[in-house]
């Protein structure tokens, strides 16, 4: 059964959606769908929004409700907002993962809709250059995605508390690079796990 949510390290990740604007060489649902070995996260639906707050109850126990999974959570924008709104009811503290590329897909700037119902959100950056990003990356929308994930790193600063650029520590990645972008950017930086050793297909 797939699991729509998933505890680790003290946080609540909701996992929405299998749908993503890229498709990253470096992404775990291509090495297993099994993450950790333990959480089934490949959908064979996408949940409702009630089906989401069911599923997580109390929120109290939870340092912060993460929307992150096997898919980009921006793609169901009208879910996100739904749930965020149920659970800041109950005081949780709501952190988005994402792409960046919501603006995209939406045909709009979708950071105000979000405005009051996250806490932060962690940006993939991915890669110090557009050559780097389109090549790991492999985005839908092309060469253009690069601009549009710094565009919308700017523009979460507008009305996101805590706005991180984040990074694959991946072999050869020029990490030193990416924190250059994030400084310049004036977020935050994070690297995050690379799973290579630890999954197989």
């Amino acid at each position: 059964m797939s699991n729509i949510i998933y505890e680790l390290n003290n946080n609540l990740y909701l996992n929405i959606t299998n749908r993503c604007n890229n498709n990253c060489a470096f992404c775990i649902k291509n090495k297993t769908r099994r993450f950790h070995g333990e959480f089934d996260l490949w959908l064979d639906k996408e949940p409702a929004s009630e089906e989401i707050i069911k599923a997580i109850g109390d929120t109290s126990k939870y340092g912060e409700i993460v929307f992150c999974g096997y898919g980009e959570p921006l793609i169901r924008l009208q879910t996100v907002k739904e749930v965020a709104k149920a659970l800041k009811e109950k005081g949780a503290k709501i952190r988005i993962d994402t792409d960046g590329l919501a603006n995209f897909f939406h045909q709009r700037n979708i950071l105000p809709e979000l405005q009051g119902l996250t806490d932060s959100m962690i940006v993939s950056l991915n890669a110090p250059d557009v050559e780097t990003y389109v090549k790991l990356c492999n985005p839908i929308y092309g060469k253009k995605s690069f601009q549009a994930v710094l565009d919308f790193i700017l523009e979460a600063k507008k009305y996101i508390p805590n706005v991180t650029a984040s990074v694959v520590g991946l072999p050869n990645m020029d990490v030193e690079a990416c924190k250059k972008i994030a400084e310049n950017l004036g977020v935050e930086f994070r690297v995050r796990t690379y799973y290579e050793e630890k999954y197989v297909k």
